[in-house]
């Protein structure tokens, strides 16, 4: 087995795996007595400041092994490298906007990263993956934000 491929498929698993506690949070939002919705709602708001920051974290390590990139080009990345974070600490101070302000950030992010990526030369595929990732997680945020409004 190639080296690429094992990469490819691990990236994939991994990547799935980490969209499991953004359905599950989101289906105990609408399981769970209402007394518990608020609680599963914040762990839900956790967990995407936590994948949001890890997103920002991508582009150290690309940067970092990306030779190709210029003095202007590195740095422009690896300041975009923390905007998730601050926008996922944006994502604790606006009470019942939080998860709106996370969406964003993830959307906002993924519109981003389609233009950094070239400058890495990652694989066509990784970019893909990424907007299935993103759209799953926006989905899993707006869906937890209904029942946040609506059984909270």
């Amino acid at each position: 087995m190639n080296k690429h491929f094992l990469n490819k498929r691990l990236v994939h698993q991994l990547g799935i795996a980490g969209l499991i506690p953004f359905v599950l949070l989101t289906l105990a939002c609408w399981v769970v007595g209402p007394d518990w919705v608020a609680s599963f709602v914040s762990a839900q708001q956790v967990y995407a400041i936590v994948i949001l920051s890890f997103v920002g974290g991508i582009h150290w390590g690309a940067t970092m092994v990306s030779a190709d990139l210029t003095a202007a080009q590195t740095k422009r990345a690896l300041s975009w490298a923390v905007a998730p974070v601050v926008i996922a600490l944006l994502g604790t101070m606006f009470g019942p906007y939080n998860l709106a302000v996370l969406m964003i950030g993830f959307l906002g992010s993924y519109q981003l990263d389609k233009r950094l990526f070239k400058w890495y030369k990652f694989p066509d595929w990784f970019i893909r993956l990424r907007f299935i990732l993103t759209c799953v997680g926006i989905a899993a945020l707006f869906v937890t934000m209904v029942a946040a409004n609506t059984r909270g």
